[in-house]
């Protein structure tokens, strides 16, 4: 069952504090910030000069063994969840804080990036005084400097005494272990036991948040025809396999394309005589010629969807066209669950009115929800049927996932500054 965040009472007692200039207590927290931005920045190189691809385990453990040792001599509890080698991944971060006042957080973070050892080396390098790059400095290393940069502000004040935090950091949110039921299970359950999730993948800005992130999924089109000379096409013959293909894809786009929020993408698409495709690596082969009608194609894409509901729909619709058979062919399709949609509720909207008067506060300026169809699937997603959420308070920049990726460096203190006052005033 959901819990509902926006408790009039609470929101009440946050609202009326934080309409307010920033308390002398809060002040010192930013001071605290703004002193210590030379060791931020310090960890900040290190963890991202440690190569931790979602395949490198060690390169993950390491990256986790440097974290441990800051959130360690922050108080926390600190403890490693390994998975089955079967899953081939490293495990996940956990640390807990237990305190008996304010809300219950769960901050989610991960260590792993999409740079694997055997691709160019790109380290922490400054590029000016306001932008660096390194693998991972955006997505999402950035970030978990960024939650361990807060809570030292705020434990230097002796204000997380009290405080009950868990923090999350995944070993494999670029990729994760299949099944997602035993690399996620504890994840999950960790989960369950707070009141507010806040994830800190990248901010597009100062003035953007997400209160939803869109789902993924994948789907797989198996199309069979009568194999025979390529004169008898629309004939007695039928239509073959790749025009039932190219027919049931291109009605996946009349019917569906207009549709808010929802997407599908046909990104392997083979057909012949012989066709031979790995799902896991999402590659195949095929042979062919041009006087065989192609008796095999195969289409593998994925569909991104805001909510269940919009997942299960379009599904039907897919289902419906397939079934509409060319002269000559049969058609089937199948669906394969990924990472559900963080649809937005109104409670992960009660928590953007807080970060937003946190960020007038600080003279940031406003703080509105982002688009959801700008963003994709992510770790908070596992959660978001169990709690409120709030997601993109990390560091901000450009280029993840490709060589060169940036962080703003003009931006990474006032993120900090706000994620340090939204977790004081959340636990309070």
């Amino acid at each position: 069952m959901r819990k509902i965040f926006c408790c009039p009472a609470f929101l009440l007692t946050v609202f009326t504090a934080s309409a307010q200039s920033l308390t002398k207590i809060e002040k010192q927290v930013v001071t605290n910030i703004e002193t210590s931005m030379p060791a931020t920045l310090q960890l900040l190189k290190e963890s991202v000069d440690i190569n931790s691809g979602t395949f490198n385990i060690a390169g993950v453990k390491k990256t986790g063994e440097l974290y441990a040792k800051e959130l360690t001599a922050l108080g926390f509890t600190v403890s490693w969840i390994s998975l089955p080698d079967s899953l081939k991944r490293a495990g996940h971060l956990v640390a807990r804080h237990k305190g008996k006042k304010g809300k219950k957080l769960f901050l989610i973070g991960h260590l792993d990036t999409v740079f694997e050892p055997d691709m160019p080396a790109n380290p922490f390098t400054m590029l000016n005084d306001s932008t660096a790059t390194g693998q991972g400095v955006n997505d999402m290393k950035g970030g978990d400097v960024m939650v361990i940069a807060a809570l030292k502000a705020l434990q230097k004040q002796g204000l997380l005494n009290d405080a009950n935090i868990t923090i999350y950091f995944t070993g494999d949110e670029e990729n994760a272990g299949s099944p997602v039921s035993v690399s996620r299970a504890d994840f999950i359950e960790s989960a369950k036991q707070h009141e507010i999730a806040l994830a800190f993948e990248g901010a597009v800005g100062l003035d953007k948040v997400a209160t939803a992130r869109r789902g993924a999924s994948e789907w797989k089109l198996e199309v069979e025809a009568k194999q025979a000379h390529s004169s008898n096409i629309f004939g007695g013959a039928g239509y073959g396999s790749v025009y039932e293909a190219a027919r049931i894809v291109d009605q996946f786009r009349e019917q569906l394309s207009k549709e808010q929020y929802l997407t599908f993408n046909p990104a392997l698409f083979i057909g012949g005589s012989d066709v031979a495709y790995n799902d896991a690596s999402q590659k195949g082969t095929v042979s062919a010629k041009t006087n065989i009608i192609a008796p095999h194609t195969v289409v593998l894409g994925d569909l991104r969807f805001l909510s269940e509901t919009q997942k299960e729909n379009a599904r039907v619709v897919m289902r419906k066209i397939v079934n509409e058979h060319l002269p000559g062919t049969n058609a089937t399709i199948s669906f394969k669950d990924g990472i559900p949609a963080m649809p937005p509720t109104s409670g992960n909207e009660a928590l953007v009115k807080v970060v937003n008067d946190i960020s007038l506060n600080l003279n940031f300026g406003e703080v509105k929800a982002g688009d959801p169809g700008a963003r994709g699937a992510g770790d908070i997603s596992y959660v978001a049927n169990y709690l409120d959420c709030l997601d993109g308070l990390g560091a901000s920049g450009k280029g993840a996932h490709a060589p060169g990726e940036i962080i703003n460096l003009n931006e990474y203190p006032k993120l900090i500054k706000r994620t340090a006052l939204l977790i004081y005033r959340l636990t309070r």
